[in-house]
């Protein structure tokens, strides 16, 4: 099992219009083969979210990012991004 958690920063003001598209992002995501958890979350500092994501495998992971919705809706996400995303890559022991 592999886990993702994607850490990202959001300008000011613009939560709302990131949390509509992230949350189109999680739906579908969700329903992906391979795909075991994935979430939307808020951090305690303001502005700051996490993607929480488990897959069944590498494959599944690749599929994620090879997908359209992925593909799109992060395209549109990053408007409102404060930078690039921290991505940390897990691996279940």
């Amino acid at each position: 099992m592999l886990g993702v958690v994607a850490q990202i920063t959001v300008k000011q003001g613009a939560e709302a219009q990131f949390e509509e598209l992230a949350n189109q992002m999680v739906q579908a995501s969700r329903q992906e083969e391979g795909c075991l958890e994935y979430g939307l979350w808020r951090t305690e500092v303001a502005g700051q979210y996490a993607f929480v994501e488990r897959y069944k495998d590498e494959a599944a992971v690749e599929a994620h990012r090879k997908s359209d919705h992925f593909r799109q809706i992060g395209r549109a996400m990053g408007a409102f991004m404060e930078g690039a995303p921290t991505v940390l890559r897990l691996t279940a022991v």
